[in-house]
Protein backbone atom coordinates (compact mmCIF):
# COMPACT_ATOMS: atom_id res chain seq x y z
CA UNK A 1 0.00 0.00 0.00
CA UNK A 2 2.84 2.24 0.77
CA UNK A 3 4.03 1.73 -2.20
CA UNK A 4 1.03 2.48 -4.34
CA UNK A 5 0.85 5.61 -2.54
CA UNK A 6 4.80 6.49 -3.43
CA UNK A 7 3.85 5.77 -6.93
CA UNK A 8 0.85 8.21 -6.88
CA UNK A 9 2.84 10.72 -5.55
CA UNK A 10 6.20 10.74 -7.42
CA UNK A 11 4.50 9.42 -10.85
CA UNK A 12 1.22 10.78 -10.87
CA UNK A 13 2.02 14.27 -8.81
CA UNK A 14 -1.00 13.55 -6.34
CA UNK A 15 -0.84 16.53 -3.19
CA UNK A 16 -0.95 15.91 -0.53
CA UNK A 17 -4.59 15.95 0.68
CA UNK A 18 -5.23 13.18 -2.21
CA UNK A 19 -2.16 11.28 -0.70
CA UNK A 20 -4.08 11.41 2.89
CA UNK A 21 -7.55 11.03 1.60
CA UNK A 22 -5.91 7.59 -0.04
CA UNK A 23 -4.07 6.44 2.78
CA UNK A 24 -7.00 6.64 5.10
CA UNK A 25 -9.38 4.87 2.67
CA UNK A 26 -6.66 1.85 2.04
CA UNK A 27 -6.61 1.77 5.82
CA UNK A 28 -10.13 1.44 6.28
CA UNK A 29 -10.20 -1.11 3.58
CA UNK A 30 -7.38 -3.23 5.70
CA UNK A 31 -9.10 -2.83 8.79
CA UNK A 32 -12.42 -4.33 6.77
CA UNK A 33 -10.22 -7.19 5.31
CA UNK A 34 -8.22 -7.85 8.88
CA UNK A 35 -11.97 -8.44 10.55
CA UNK A 36 -13.40 -10.76 7.70
CA UNK A 37 -9.93 -13.06 7.73
CA UNK A 38 -8.47 -11.62 4.10
CA UNK A 39 -5.20 -10.40 3.20
CA UNK A 40 -4.86 -7.71 0.43
CA UNK A 41 -3.62 -10.41 -2.12
CA UNK A 42 -6.42 -12.34 -1.66
CA UNK A 43 -9.37 -10.23 -1.66
CA UNK A 44 -12.52 -11.24 -3.92
CA UNK A 45 -14.97 -9.26 -5.78
CA UNK A 46 -17.59 -10.76 -3.02
CA UNK A 47 -14.83 -8.97 -0.15
CA UNK A 48 -15.11 -5.61 -2.29
CA UNK A 49 -19.01 -5.58 -3.03
CA UNK A 50 -19.40 -6.59 1.02
CA UNK A 51 -16.92 -3.44 2.11
CA UNK A 52 -18.87 -0.71 -0.12
CA UNK A 53 -22.51 -2.21 1.36
CA UNK A 54 -20.99 -1.80 4.51
CA UNK A 55 -19.63 1.64 3.96
CA UNK A 56 -23.23 2.48 2.27
CA UNK A 57 -25.11 1.07 5.76
CA UNK A 58 -22.96 3.71 7.42
CA UNK A 59 -24.82 6.68 5.71
CA UNK A 60 -21.64 7.55 3.72
CA UNK A 61 -22.35 9.86 0.94
CA UNK A 62 -22.52 7.68 -2.57
CA UNK A 63 -19.55 10.55 -3.62
CA UNK A 64 -17.39 9.35 -0.62
CA UNK A 65 -18.14 5.69 -1.19
CA UNK A 66 -16.68 6.08 -5.28
CA UNK A 67 -13.91 7.84 -3.53
CA UNK A 68 -13.38 4.65 -1.56
CA UNK A 69 -13.80 2.58 -4.47
CA UNK A 70 -11.51 4.16 -6.58
CA UNK A 71 -8.82 4.12 -4.33
CA UNK A 72 -9.33 0.31 -4.02
CA UNK A 73 -9.08 0.17 -8.01
CA UNK A 74 -5.90 2.07 -8.27
CA UNK A 75 -4.36 0.27 -5.47
CA UNK A 76 -5.35 -3.72 -7.07
CA UNK A 77 -4.36 -2.04 -10.47
CA UNK A 78 -1.04 -1.61 -9.11
CA UNK A 79 -1.08 -4.71 -7.52
CA UNK A 80 -1.50 -6.07 -10.53
CA UNK A 81 0.99 -4.57 -12.38
CA UNK A 82 3.58 -5.70 -10.45
CA UNK A 83 1.94 -9.02 -10.44
CA UNK A 84 1.65 -9.07 -6.60
CA UNK A 85 -2.20 -10.63 -7.09
CA UNK A 86 -3.04 -12.95 -9.93
CA UNK A 87 -6.49 -10.74 -10.18
CA UNK A 88 -8.11 -7.42 -9.33
CA UNK A 89 -11.31 -7.82 -7.25
CA UNK A 90 -12.13 -4.60 -8.66
CA UNK A 91 -12.04 -4.83 -12.50
CA UNK A 92 -15.78 -6.40 -12.94
CA UNK A 93 -17.79 -3.37 -10.60
CA UNK A 94 -19.43 -0.59 -11.35
CA UNK A 95 -18.55 3.09 -9.96
CA UNK A 96 -21.31 4.35 -7.92
CA UNK A 97 -22.53 7.36 -9.60
CA UNK A 98 -22.63 9.83 -7.18
CA UNK A 99 -25.24 12.29 -6.75
CA UNK A 100 -24.48 15.96 -8.44
CA UNK A 101 -25.94 18.52 -6.44
CA UNK A 102 -25.88 22.39 -7.35
CA UNK A 103 -22.88 24.48 -5.75
CA UNK A 104 -23.83 26.59 -3.03
CA UNK A 105 -22.96 30.36 -3.41
CA UNK A 106 -23.94 33.57 -1.90
CA UNK A 107 -25.58 37.01 -3.27
CA UNK A 108 -22.82 39.29 -4.57
CA UNK A 109 -23.49 41.42 -1.93
CA UNK A 110 -23.27 38.80 0.94
CA UNK A 111 -19.76 37.87 -0.29
CA UNK A 112 -18.59 41.74 -0.63
CA UNK A 113 -19.69 41.65 3.07
CA UNK A 114 -17.80 38.93 3.83
CA UNK A 115 -14.73 39.80 2.27
CA UNK A 116 -14.35 42.83 3.63
CA UNK A 117 -15.17 42.22 7.45
CA UNK A 118 -11.40 42.04 8.69
CA UNK A 119 -10.69 44.41 11.06
CA UNK A 120 -7.60 46.13 8.49
CA UNK A 121 -6.25 48.37 11.37
CA UNK A 122 -4.92 44.59 13.12
CA UNK A 123 -2.37 42.76 10.87
CA UNK A 124 -4.25 39.41 11.30
CA UNK A 125 -7.25 41.94 10.01
CA UNK A 126 -4.76 42.62 7.08
CA UNK A 127 -3.78 39.68 6.36
CA UNK A 128 -7.32 37.74 6.52
CA UNK A 129 -8.98 40.38 4.09
CA UNK A 130 -6.11 40.07 1.26
CA UNK A 131 -6.77 36.38 2.26
CA UNK A 132 -10.03 36.36 1.46
CA UNK A 133 -10.35 39.30 -1.84
CA UNK A 134 -7.69 36.90 -3.54
CA UNK A 135 -10.07 33.15 -2.70
CA UNK A 136 -12.99 35.38 -4.20
CA UNK A 137 -10.56 36.84 -7.08
CA UNK A 138 -9.34 33.71 -8.60
CA UNK A 139 -11.65 30.67 -7.79
CA UNK A 140 -8.83 28.83 -6.40
CA UNK A 141 -9.11 25.56 -4.09
CA UNK A 142 -8.03 26.70 -0.18
CA UNK A 143 -4.68 24.13 -0.75
CA UNK A 144 -3.79 25.84 -3.81
CA UNK A 145 -4.04 29.23 -2.04
CA UNK A 146 -2.46 28.09 1.10
CA UNK A 147 0.84 26.71 -1.33
CA UNK A 148 1.16 29.91 -3.12
CA UNK A 149 4.64 31.43 -2.62
CA UNK A 150 5.34 34.73 -3.14
CA UNK A 151 7.05 34.56 -6.22
CA UNK A 152 3.32 33.02 -7.76
CA UNK A 153 2.04 36.29 -7.21
CA UNK A 154 3.06 39.36 -10.04
CA UNK A 155 0.99 42.30 -8.58
CA UNK A 156 2.08 44.74 -11.25
CA UNK A 157 1.37 42.52 -14.43
CA UNK A 158 -1.94 41.74 -12.19
CA UNK A 159 -1.82 37.57 -12.50
CA UNK A 160 -1.58 34.52 -9.91
CA UNK A 161 0.56 31.60 -11.02
CA UNK A 162 -1.75 28.66 -9.06
CA UNK A 163 -0.62 24.96 -8.97
CA UNK A 164 -3.64 22.60 -9.06
CA UNK A 165 -4.23 18.93 -9.12
CA UNK A 166 -1.65 16.92 -10.58
CA UNK A 167 1.03 20.00 -10.39
CA UNK A 168 -0.97 21.29 -13.12
CA UNK A 169 0.04 25.33 -13.28
CA UNK A 170 -2.40 27.54 -14.85
CA UNK A 171 -2.49 31.71 -14.73
CA UNK A 172 -5.31 33.30 -13.34
CA UNK A 173 -6.00 37.47 -13.39
CA UNK A 174 -5.53 38.89 -10.65
CA UNK A 175 -9.02 41.88 -10.07
CA UNK A 176 -7.58 45.34 -8.93
CA UNK A 177 -9.03 45.03 -5.29
CA UNK A 178 -7.34 41.51 -5.16
CA UNK A 179 -3.69 43.23 -5.64
CA UNK A 180 -4.33 46.40 -3.64
CA UNK A 181 -5.12 44.24 -0.63
CA UNK A 182 -2.08 42.02 -0.95
CA UNK A 183 -0.06 44.18 -2.00
CA UNK A 184 -0.94 46.35 1.43
CA UNK A 185 -0.47 42.92 3.16
CA UNK A 186 2.90 42.33 2.01
CA UNK A 187 4.27 45.90 3.16
CA UNK A 188 2.12 46.45 6.29
CA UNK A 189 1.86 42.68 7.68
CA UNK A 190 3.16 40.05 6.62
CA UNK A 191 7.25 41.23 7.53
CA UNK A 192 5.90 41.51 11.21
CA UNK A 193 4.96 37.98 11.55
CA UNK A 194 8.17 36.69 9.67
CA UNK A 195 10.43 38.52 11.62
CA UNK A 196 12.62 34.90 13.31
CA UNK A 197 11.73 32.83 9.69
CA UNK A 198 10.28 32.80 6.54
CA UNK A 199 9.62 29.91 4.56
CA UNK A 200 8.80 31.80 1.29
CA UNK A 201 4.68 31.48 1.49
CA UNK A 202 2.26 34.44 0.22
CA UNK A 203 0.18 33.20 3.95
CA UNK A 204 1.63 32.51 7.04
CA UNK A 205 0.77 32.73 10.69
CA UNK A 206 2.09 34.89 13.55
CA UNK A 207 5.14 32.88 13.80
CA UNK A 208 6.27 33.03 10.00
CA UNK A 209 4.65 29.14 9.51
CA UNK A 210 2.34 28.63 6.55
CA UNK A 211 -1.24 28.95 7.17
CA UNK A 212 -2.79 25.41 8.22
CA UNK A 213 -5.79 24.60 6.40
CA UNK A 214 -7.84 24.66 9.70
CA UNK A 215 -6.80 28.53 10.17
CA UNK A 216 -7.91 29.27 6.69
CA UNK A 217 -11.75 27.53 7.61
CA UNK A 218 -11.65 29.33 11.01
CA UNK A 219 -11.02 32.87 9.01
CA UNK A 220 -13.64 32.32 6.24
CA UNK A 221 -16.23 31.02 9.01
CA UNK A 222 -15.51 34.56 11.10
CA UNK A 223 -15.34 36.43 7.94
CA UNK A 224 -19.19 35.09 7.65
CA UNK A 225 -20.17 35.64 11.06
CA UNK A 226 -19.23 38.94 10.65
CA UNK A 227 -20.89 39.84 8.34
CA UNK A 228 -24.06 38.74 9.21
CA UNK A 229 -23.56 35.04 7.23
CA UNK A 230 -25.71 33.23 9.16
CA UNK A 231 -25.41 29.72 6.85
CA UNK A 232 -22.33 27.50 7.32
CA UNK A 233 -19.48 29.24 4.67
CA UNK A 234 -16.16 26.91 3.59
CA UNK A 235 -13.55 28.66 1.57
CA UNK A 236 -15.31 26.10 -1.51
CA UNK A 237 -18.19 28.48 -1.41
CA UNK A 238 -15.95 31.11 -2.06
CA UNK A 239 -14.94 29.60 -5.39
CA UNK A 240 -18.28 28.86 -6.44
CA UNK A 241 -19.12 32.60 -5.95
CA UNK A 242 -16.26 32.84 -8.55
CA UNK A 243 -17.16 30.91 -11.52
CA UNK A 244 -21.49 31.46 -10.73
CA UNK A 245 -20.67 35.40 -10.52
CA UNK A 246 -18.32 35.93 -13.62
CA UNK A 247 -21.02 33.50 -15.38
CA UNK A 248 -24.17 35.05 -14.39
CA UNK A 249 -22.41 38.44 -15.52
CA UNK A 250 -21.43 36.75 -18.96
CA UNK A 251 -17.99 35.32 -19.06
CA UNK A 252 -17.20 32.60 -21.32
CA UNK A 253 -17.80 29.04 -19.83
CA UNK A 254 -14.26 27.83 -21.13
CA UNK A 255 -12.59 30.81 -19.42
CA UNK A 256 -14.13 29.91 -16.35
CA UNK A 257 -13.07 26.48 -16.63
CA UNK A 258 -9.65 27.31 -17.08
CA UNK A 259 -9.48 29.36 -14.64
CA UNK A 260 -10.93 26.76 -12.08
CA UNK A 261 -8.71 24.20 -13.85
CA UNK A 262 -11.00 21.56 -14.28
CA UNK A 263 -9.75 19.00 -16.67
CA UNK A 264 -13.50 18.51 -18.24
CA UNK A 265 -15.83 21.05 -19.10
CA UNK A 266 -18.85 19.13 -18.02
CA UNK A 267 -17.56 19.54 -14.15
CA UNK A 268 -17.66 23.71 -14.95
CA UNK A 269 -21.52 23.34 -16.44
CA UNK A 270 -22.78 22.52 -13.12
CA UNK A 271 -22.79 26.57 -13.07
CA UNK A 272 -24.87 27.34 -15.60
CA UNK A 273 -28.08 25.54 -13.90
CA UNK A 274 -27.88 27.99 -11.03
CA UNK A 275 -30.45 31.01 -11.90
CA UNK A 276 -29.10 33.89 -13.26
CA UNK A 277 -29.62 37.49 -13.20
CA UNK A 278 -31.75 37.71 -15.99
CA UNK A 279 -33.83 34.83 -15.11
CA UNK A 280 -34.58 36.57 -11.54
CA UNK A 281 -35.49 39.35 -13.35
CA UNK A 282 -37.73 37.49 -15.69
CA UNK A 283 -40.02 35.57 -12.40
CA UNK A 284 -39.87 39.05 -10.59
CA UNK A 285 -41.50 40.39 -13.86
CA UNK A 286 -43.92 38.00 -15.18
CA UNK A 287 -44.91 35.54 -12.08
CA UNK A 288 -48.18 36.79 -10.42
CA UNK A 289 -46.89 36.48 -6.95
CA UNK A 290 -43.39 37.62 -7.03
Amino acid sequence: MQEYLGVLRSERGASRHTLSAYHHDLTDWTRFLTRTRRRLETARPDDVVGYLERLRGTGLRPSSVARRLSALRGLYRHLARERIVPRDPTELLERPRPVRTLPKTLARDRVAALVESPDVSRPRGLRDRALLELLYATGMRASECLDLRIEDVNLTAGYVICTGKGRKQRLIPLGGQAAHWVRAYLTGARPAFTRRRDGGRLFVNPRGLALSRQSLWSIVRRAARAAGVTRAVSPHVLRHCFASHLLEGGADLRSVQAMLGHADIGTTQIYTHLPSATLRRMYRDFHPRA
